[in-house]
């Protein structure tokens, strides 16, 4: 298992939710945690801030630095990076882990949605990983997640802005894996195989605690995915209870459970779908 300790990886979406997750349990791992969102203010609509993870990172006895950025904004990713290394020297990682949910029919996705969904899901996660590639080559290391689903062709119908632009980071993962051969980087996919806890499932009306997971195991996975030789463990679309049960040796995942004995839910597209006819039903 590869170490963490004072590796450096940017973390995006990390004010709240799985990217949250993410970025305690890469700093319990030693590494020093570039927080990356746009939210520094609290919203009783929409809890948690880049501050207020950097905070609770520190008060475990971790690294971290809270950046503002709107992955939106090209100059605002540069600007993410720069500030990056003027504060460490070095980038290790880096997480793609912010995200525009929009699942609705072609009829009914303006192009503000459609931008919404490609510019978040993808067009970010590309501009990101083109300026730490480089910084990751010349430190000879490096690991790219994407938080992304395999592709499933036969699924789009339906959510094809949103879906698109999902498969879109998945093919970037895979096509990363290709150009950054012999560099010893690392690009792969993660994906949950069941429902998450998270703003996405408790806006969207994904189910109920019992039907969730914690974001804990989707944190405990990509800590996984960190500590793979990047050279031996790329291109590949990877489901969270996978990677912990072949790398980690995790047998038991009611562990992970938001209700001790809840029976948490195979997140699937027809999942998206029943959401969908739900929320049309109810007007």
């Amino acid at each position: 298992m590869e170490s963490l300790k004072d590796r450096v990886v940017i973390v995006t979406g990390a004010s709240r939710g799985i990217g949250k997750a993410v970025a305690l349990k890469l700093a319990a791992q030693g590494a020093r945690v570039v927080v990356a969102a746009k939210t520094t203010h609290p919203n009783p609509r929409l809890p948690g801030t880049i501050g207020e993870t950097i905070e609770e990172i520190q008060a475990a006895g971790g690294q971290g630095k809270a950046i503002k950025c709107n992955v939106r904004h090209g100059r605002e990713l540069e600007s993410l990076v720069q500030e990056t290394l003027d504060t460490y020297g070095r980038i290790d990682g880096l997480v793609n882990n912010a995200g525009a949910i929009w699942v609705e029919p072609i009829e009914n996705t303006p192009e503000k949605r459609f931008d919404l969904v490609m510019e978040v899901n993808f067009k970010a996660p590309y501009l990101l990983s083109r300026l730490v590639a480089p910084h990751m080559e010349k430190n000879g290391w490096g690991h790219i997640i994407n938080m992304s689903p395999p592709v499933e062709l036969d699924v789009i119908g339906g959510k094809i802005a949103y879906i698109c632009s999902k498969f879109n980071m998945t093919m970037l993962s895979l096509g990363l894996s290709q150009e950054l051969k012999g560099k010893n980087i690392a690009a792969n996919s993660l994906w949950p195989r069941t429902l998450v806890e998270s703003l996405a499932t408790i806006n969207w009306g994904m189910g109920k605690p019992g039907d969730w997971r914690k974001a804990d195991i989707m944190a405990d996975a990509a800590v996984t995915i960190f500590q793979q030789k990047p050279s031996e463990y790329t291109g590949q679309a990877l489901i969270d209870e996978d990677v912990l049960r072949e790398r980690a040796g995790v047998t038991d995942f009611s562990i992970y459970n938001v209700v001790p004995d809840g029976e948490p839910r195979t997140l699937d597209w027809k999942t998206l779908e029943g959401v969908i006819v739900e929320m049309r039903n109810q007007g």
